[in-house]
């Protein structure tokens, strides 16, 4: 056994600086011929082969691994510090980023290199993140940096998926305590069959775009997605066959970890409060706790400030009799008393805090055409959620428009209808700097989604939905989908039915020993301190004909299936019931846009013309065809008038076939001349060729200048080129054929 090799305490010294060189080439191995800590699997999973790897790349991170399925590639890496700080919840950064050089492209930006991040990753690095938190042990609070590194895609694979299962597999194989493996698959559904991990172009016939992430024993931890207003029925069959294809994934991960796994750390559980201090707060605090949440007239604000002010209070009493008692672990165990006695009270008497039934909505009111300048507007309010909601038409050329690396990993082109959320800090009595974050980026996104599948498949219009949230006690992105649907409906836009969305919940009791789930309940439309109480925030959409949209943020390390049924059902009830009070305020869209709406009209129109509207917008359709985007009516009674004109001015004269005409030379080619028929006419080649019976090798030859008349025969277009056809020689006969005046002094019946 080789000796220990023993450091000085000389700051750079050169004998030591030796040593370590020597010694870090000796341990630094190369990846590809030691395989002692690599190992790969490899598996079919929907037809098609899916592996891991880990061994070979980013070897100093505390986990990494290779997921690659078909030729989408990601490389994903874990590192943790090994102490925590003085933080109570988990500081976990999870960052996904798109990689121009994996899909064989370079950045369009000024600097040509990946700048961002881009919305399509920051809702990417929401869905791992989601997927992953709810496993980590109660207590581990370390700086945890997950890094999603996009190396190939093929443009078939999006690789959001894969970077779920990838990750999954690098906390599998690294020392971070963790509850995993997960797996996650992309679920699709055309006509009765279901489809696991479909690609890109699958996804486009398909009805169903959902990713569901699974945990050992069939629970499920996370869920997002679209659908277009699929069954109920159909919905639960795509989970089911969904969550038995992530136990797939998750015995390889599994292999995978007993292969090259590295001992995990271990994980001191979270202190326990001294008994006395909880047979005080106790006595202290029930009876005041229970009549806090007894009280149906409290609201969020008074409610809020009425269990701070006992926790003072508390506080205070506990600090007399154990004076050398921390304030904070009084205030802490104090908080958890409040949750537990909120959440016994729904277990146990089915109480919610502002006296409804488990399954009953908050009262609801709604209102459409609030401001008449607006194209279209909606105020919704649930309870103390308030959502004001307007829609702005434009033209077709402000759609939105995707990068390129983007549109290769999976999002579309260009996109002509956009909702975009905002929270400003008012909403909860609360200040700040606002602005558009993380969480406000996935909760418009979510509410797009709910609304997508109702618009109509073309409109002539880019249209804008902004939903502000004014007020907020729970479920905000929900109340937009509602009050987005009122909006759309108010501005005239032709929608195939109303959606509406609700936010199901989930409080539950476990065995200590096992964490088995053995009672549970599910909440209708929830409060925001039953979202921060409870164990699942369950957002669904739908219309009267199924789902539109989906996303599950579980806080639990996995729930059964039948819980997500539940949820399912009493999402589906609820949906239906809000939509029946929408339906009293407005149940069709208006048949026409308001007087302040927009207009188009479609015209013929040489597009180097456009420059000479003004005050509207052109967009071109086809080869021939344009849009004209007015602002209002007027406007476009104006840009119409102005376009008369112009075409007037720009219509060319019509030339018969066979016919012959005088015009001008205006230029002189080495292959022929430009002869000018008309001014509204560009000027058209007479190649040398056409010029004389005799052979011509250029016009001087024949003593023709620029600003000579000439007589030449018309032969219609070109069949390929479609530019016009003349000749002179075919002149140089004995008859003498009619000739056309084409200058502008020709009397009318001269011109055709």
């Amino acid at each position: 056994m080789a000796a220990p090799i023993v450091w000085c305490r000389v700051r750079d010294c050169r004998k030591c600086m030796s040593v370590w060189l020597r010694y870090s080439r000796f341990t630094h191995t190369n990846p590809w011929k030691d395989t002692s800590n690599s190992a790969e699997v490899e598996f079919e999973l929907g037809e098609r082969v899916y592996k891991f790897s880990t061994g070979k790349l980013a070897r100093f991170a505390d986990g990494a691994a290779v997921a690659q399925l078909g030729e989408t590639s990601v490389l994903v890496t874990t590192v943790s510090q090994k102490s925590g700080g003085n933080q109570s919840f988990l500081p976990l950064t999870v960052d996904f980023r798109q990689k121009a050089a994996a899909a064989g492209r370079i950045p369009t930006n000024f600097l040509r290199r990946e700048l961002g991040p881009s919305e399509k990753e920051i809702l990417t690095s929401r869905i791992i993140d989601r997927s992953l938190r709810p496993l980590f042990p109660p207590g581990f609070y370390n700086n945890t940096q997950i890094i999603c590194n996009l190396l190939a895609v093929d443009g078939v694979n999006d690789p959001d998926v894969i970077s779920i299962n990838a990750a999954s597999a690098a906390l599998a194989v690294s020392d971070i305590p963790w509850g995993g493996p997960v797996g996650a698959v992309r679920l699709g559904v055309m006509g009765e069959e279901v489809l696991i991990n479909p690609t890109r172009k699958q996804l486009q016939k398909s009805s169903l775009n959902l990713v569901i992430t699974g945990t050992t024993e069939r629970k499920v931890v996370m869920l997002e997605g679209e659908a277009d207003r699929l069954s109920l029925h159909k919905v639960e069959q795509a989970l089911s066959q969904g969550l038995k294809a992530t136990q797939t994934i998750i015995n390889q991960i599994i292999e995978l970890q007993t292969k090259v796994g590295k001992p995990k750390r271990t994980v001191e559980p979270p202190k326990q409060y001294p008994q006395h201090i909880l047979d005080g707060i106790k006595n202290l605090a029930m009876n005041h706790v229970r009549d806090i949440l007894f009280n149906n007239e409290h609201d969020k604000i008074s409610r809020d400030e009425a269990l701070k002010a006992l926790g003072v209070s508390v506080v205070t009493g506990i600090k007399e009799s154990f004076p050398d008692e921390e304030e904070n672990v009084i205030q802490t165990a104090y908080q958890a008393f409040v949750k537990q006695t909120f959440r016994d009270l729904i277990l146990d008497e089915d109480r919610r805090c502002d006296g409804r039934a488990l399954n009953q909505l908050r009262d609801i009111s709604c209102a459409v055409d609030l401001y008449k300048p607006l194209h279209g507007s909606a105020l919704f309010q649930r309870g103390q959620t308030q959502v004001l909601c307007t829609v702005t038409f434009d033209t077709l050329e402000s759609a939105y428009k995707s990068d390129p690396i983007s549109v290769i990993t999976g999002s579309m082109k260009e996109k002509n209808f956009m909702l975009h959320y905002e929270f400003p800090p008012y909403a909860t009595n609360e200040t700040g700097r606002g602005g558009i974050g993380r969480r406000e980026l996935g909760h418009g996104a979510l509410a797009e989604r709910g609304l997508k599948a109702i618009l109509p498949e073309e409109s002539d219009f880019t249209t804008r939905l902004t939903a502000e949230v004014l007020e907020s006690n729970g479920s905000s992105s929900m109340a937009s989908v509602c009050g987005g649907s009122l909006a759309l409906m108010d501005a005239g836009v032709p929608v195939k039915e109303a959606a509406a969305g609700v936010a199901m919940g989930l409080i539950t009791r476990t065995e200590l020993e096992t964490g088995k789930i053995v009672h549970y309940k599910i909440l209708t439309d929830l409060l925001g301190i039953e979202d921060y109480m409870g164990d699942m925030d369950f957002k669904m959409a739908a219309t009267a004909s199924g789902l539109t949209a989906i996303q599950a943020d579980i806080k639990l390390p996995g729930i059964p299936f039948y819980a997500v049924v539940k949820a399912l059902e009493g999402g589906f009830a609820a949906t239906k019931e809000i939509m029946e009070i929408m339906n009293k305020v407005i149940s069709t869209p208006r048949k026409n846009m308001k007087v302040c709406g927009p207009v188009t009209e479609k015209l013929e129109l040489d597009h180097s013309k456009q420059t000479k509207l003004a005050g509207v917008t052109i967009t071109r359709i086809d080869d021939k065809s344009f849009q004209i985007f007015a602002p209002n009516m007027e406007a476009m009674a104006e840009a119409k008038e102005m376009i008369d004109k112009l075409m007037e001015e720009q219509k060319e004269p019509e030339l018969e076939f066979g016919a012959i005409y005088t015009g001008k030379i205006v230029e002189i080619r080495d292959f022929g001349v430009m002869v000018e028929l008309h001014p509204r006419l560009k000027p058209i080649l007479l190649h040398n060729s056409q010029l004389d019976q005799r052979k011509v090798s250029h016009a001087s030859s024949l003593g023709m200048e620029v600003g000579h008349e000439i007589t030449v025969k018309y032969f219609g277009r070109d069949p390929s080129s479609g530019s016009h056809r003349i000749s002179r020689k075919v002149l140089q006969g004995p008859s003498v054929p009619l000739i056309r005046n084409l200058n502008p002094q020709a009397t009318e019946h001269q011109l055709k």
